[in-house]
């Protein structure tokens, strides 16, 4: 193993600031609990000529996109892993793989928390919700599945996710696809934090959320 590789996961050079090593692994090994597979990402950066710790010229995404290529092989729930990860690269953001345990909606963060207010007024559990910044993101049971192959789809291609055209601003991250999870570093600065954190309760139905989220995206 080099100094510039871990496991087959590259690692990005490491800044003066410094992430709280025991709140990442902590999250990544309750998450591994869950049977949510994850894997290290890039971080953002601030001042200098790059946005992103990664060695792409003009990352589009800057400190919100895998590390590796190879993410959808690299995701792990193993803790022995997943551990020696984090400790080698403690700043790394924590990508979770979507269309396996769970799917997510996506939505624009107005519209998020008032979907989220109009659940709560209505007494309906949401499952896990996080606050990505601009974006909340609704965590939900994923129906990819082998009996729902023929009317299931991947994500678009390049691993983004799926948009639906009723309803504008909203995407939905399925097979394919990932999101960034708590507690990273968003790209627009603060962390990514759970407004409704994991429980290990059944994941909601994803149709009976997106009812809810139609309306907020109206």
């Amino acid at each position: 193993m080099t100094e510039d590789t871990m496991v087959g996961v590259p690692l990005v050079r490491r800044s003066r600031r410094r992430a709280h090593p025991k709140q990442a692994i902590g999250s990544v090994l309750q998450y591994a609990a869950l049977g949510w597979a994850s894997c290290p990402g890039a971080r953002p950066l601030k001042g200098g000529s790059r946005a992103c710790s990664c060695d792409r010229v003009g990352c589009p995404d800057a400190g919100a996109h895998p590390l590796s290529r190879a993410w959808q092989m690299q995701a792990t729930t193993d803790p022995a892993l997943l551990t020696l990860w984090w400790q080698h690269e403690p700043e790394a953001s924590v990508i979770l793989p979507t269309g396996r345990v769970f799917d997510v909606f996506d939505v624009p963060a107005a519209a998020g928390r008032a979907a989220l207010a109009a659940m709560d007024s209505a007494g309906v559990t949401p499952g896990p919700v996080a606050d990505n910044g601009d974006r909340v993101l609704f965590y939900v049971a994923t129906r990819n599945t082998a009996e729902d192959e023929d009317e299931w789809w991947s994500c678009a291609l390049d691993f983004g996710p799926a948009t639906i055209e009723e309803m504008p601003g909203l995407r939905w991250h399925c097979r394919d696809s990932y999101v960034l999870a708590p507690p990273s570093l968003l790209p627009g600065g603060g962390s990514a934090t759970w407004l409704r954190p994991p429980d290990g309760r059944p994941l909601p139905d994803p149709l009976r959320v997106l009812d809810r989220l139609a309306d907020a995206c109206e």
